[in-house]
């Protein structure tokens, strides 16, 4: 039994998302996957609502990347049995929505498992070991070199002007939801798991999403109107740790996670982030005397680990105040990227 691609000229998908949430159309002439088509043959790793497994299907002996909705545990991580489907199908909608651009994983089908009462799972492209794994586990945390992580963040940041151009933002970004192909991280890094991903055609207030080490400042104080700046900082954070092998920033609840900020970037004053003090949660941080004002950014990054160019990437992208952090556009178009062709932006 054979499977038609999700593109085609006849839009097997389609997404539409102008009243809301975006929606995913499956036409009459799409087939989709069962549980019979294909099987699993080993576990890949955890989403932000499923897990994800390899998956060859029979007919061709292609291997994908299925993602599998969590199990039904009522209440737990907030998701329940009646919504999990729902889950699914709204990722797989953003999937298809961002379509089409190297630097973001692809959706290829919707498979039904008749095993567990009908659940849906996502098909996507199988690309390889996400970029936590290489750094963390291949390398043994030892960092990236600036001119490998030019060519990382070209990447992500091409794939994040493409997503925010569509409306979407990912709210999620990390190393573990970055993935590296065969063609090395030269040319071969996606984003992945939109599980927690947002349509700006959606009104605010948007829940608190994110992963502590990478969430924005505004959305730890509480912000619920922020924007696809949240993804900008995520990809500032990532940049930090390419560069140095550990995570800038770190905390296990949102006062430690903004102290961890306060301490390298400083103390916000009314000059450099004038909407500090409105935010909700602004005035139930103390401060303790020895985070000061001063930005220490540069003493992280010496230039013999950054350069000049580069720090103003990093810089730009891990702004607290919102109106100066980089967008992907601007940042792609900053000198540091200058002489790495730009064939994906």
């Amino acid at each position: 039994m054979g499977i038609k691609r999700v593109y085609t000229e006849d839009a097997d998908f389609s997404v539409n998302d102008r009243c809301g949430a975006p929606e995913l159309t499956i036409c009459k002439r799409s087939r989709l996957w069962s549980s019979n088509d294909y099987e699993e043959t080993r576990e890949l790793g955890q989403g932000a609502s499923g897990g994800v497994v390899e998956a060859r299907l029979r007919c061709t002996g292609t291997t994908f990347a299925l993602k599998k909705p969590l199990r039904c545990n009522h209440e737990a991580d907030g998701i329940s049995c009646a919504c999990s489907d729902g889950h699914m199908l709204r990722e797989a909608a953003f999937l298809a929505k961002c379509h089409g651009h190297p630097a973001l994983v692809e959706l290829q089908a919707i498979a039904l498992d008749a095993v567990v009462g009908g659940k849906l799972s996502i098909v996507m492209d199988c690309v390889g070991p996400s970029l936590y794994d290489i750094l963390h586990e291949h390398r043994h945390s030892r960092p990236f070199t600036e001119p490998q992580v030019r060519c990382i963040m070209r990447q992500l940041l091409a794939g994040a002007k493409h997503m925010h151009r569509r409306r979407v933002v990912h709210r999620d970004i990390k190393l573990e939801n970055i993935l590296v192909g065969r063609g090395g991280i030269e040319e071969d890094v996606k984003l992945c798991d939109m599980g927690l991903a947002v349509s700006m055609h959606e009104p605010p207030p948007y829940g608190r999403r994110g992963t502590y080490g990478y969430m924005a400042p505004e959305v730890l104080l509480g912000q619920t109107d922020y924007d696809a700046m949240v993804d900008m900082w995520s990809l500032g954070c990532v940049m930090a740790e390419l560069l140095t092998g550990e995570p800038l920033f770190d905390g296990d609840d949102d006062a430690e996670a903004l102290l961890a900020i306060f301490h390298v970037l400083g103390v916000p004053l009314f000059t450099t982030w004038p909407a500090y003090k409105s935010l909700p949660l602004a005035g139930k941080l103390v401060t303790p005397p020895h985070v000061i004002a001063r930005n220490k950014l540069r003493q992280h990054f010496p230039e013999d680990l950054l350069s000049e160019q580069g720090f103003e990437v990093l810089k730009g992208l891990l702004s607290c105040n919102i109106d100066r952090r980089l967008s992907a556009t601007t940042a792609l178009r900053r000198p540091w990227f200058s002489n790495c062709a730009d064939a994906l932006a």
